[in-house]
């Protein structure tokens, strides 16, 4: 086929597979392994760290390697659109939740309670600051002006990724937050804050799904795509609004049954001291 011609030439090995990147994932599970293994004596009031937690990591870094240093990132660049979406998709939807998941309190906790950090950083994590931001930047990169002019200088094109990188894990941050201290929302308010999230990801998604023509020139010669340019870009849309239900799906699944244990041990609790009183109560009667 012409397109997959195209697409294949001059594709070297370390553009399709990102040595450096595979490199960096590396770096970084050493470092989070070390700090929960061996390194973990330095932190006051450290504890063992489970094998979900370390799971969660793992998960985080083999997401992190497909999204940005896989042949994905190769085709998204400039070939396939939808490539491009699933990038975003993994890097912005997928492994910000599984790192704070990953991360246990004691390790975050020191930083976080700096007087520096308390008094310039927390007011930025405000739950309404921290839904709005990250929306707002996904939704205007995708404006098809500023989404051409990123792509057409590179520079700025990894710095906007680099936020919008930041900006997810602050989005996520007040779902996952590992610190108590910094948990400003119960977990209902948490399943609001869910719902809300995701309404506002969803125009971006559907005017992609729905246009009628191809929106955005850097994917628009259908000679170097194994699609059709406007069936790649449709499908793009469509591949960050599947991934965003199934990933908004599992999170609100995991802080409702989290709320529900709560309330269920809540309960018990409550009957044990229940039980217990009338017990008491029973008791000095029969004695007097």
């Amino acid at each position: 086929m012409p397109g997959m011609e195209h697409m294949h030439q001059g594709a070297s090995f370390s553009a399709m597979w990102s040595p450096g990147i595979l490199l960096l994932t590396i770096l970084l599970g050493w470092l989070y392994f070390y700090l929960v293994g061996a390194g973990r004596h330095r932190f006051q009031d450290s504890s063992p760290v489970g094998a979900r937690k370390k799971t969660y990591m793992v998960l985080a870094l083999v997401t992190l390697y497909i999204g940005q240093g896989s042949p994905l990132n190769y085709y998204g660049h400039a070939d396939l659109f939808s490539a491009h979406m699933m990038q975003q998709s993994l890097l912005y939807l997928v492994m910000p939740p599984l790192v704070l998941l990953a991360i246990p309190e004691w390790l975050l906790k020191p930083l976080l309670d700096k007087p520096f950090v308390k008094k310039w950083i927390y007011p930025l994590f405000h739950p309404l600051l921290t839904v709005l931001v990250f929306n707002m930047l996904f939704s205007m990169y995708h404006i098809p002006t500023i989404f051409e002019y990123s792509m057409s200088h590179p520079s700025l094109h990894v710095a906007y990724h680099l936020v919008l990188l930041v900006t997810a894990f602050h989005m996520w941050f007040p779902v996952f937050c590992p610190v108590a201290g910094w948990q400003r929302i119960s977990d209902l308010q948490k399943l609001a804050y869910l719902v809300a999230d995701g309404i506002l990801l969803t125009p971006a998604c559907a005017c992609i799904i729905f246009a009628n023509s191809v929106i955005y020139g850097t994917y628009a010669d259908e000679f170097t795509s194994y699609l059709p340019p406007l069936d790649d870009q449709q499908l793009g849309g469509t591949i960050m609004k599947i991934v965003q239900e199934i990933v908004y799906g599992a999170a609100l699944a995991y802080v409702f049954f989290k709320w529900y244990r709560k309330e269920r041990k809540k309960d018990r609790e409550e009957e044990e001291l229940s039980d217990a009183e009338l017990l008491q109560r029973t008791n000095l009667s029969t004695h007097t």
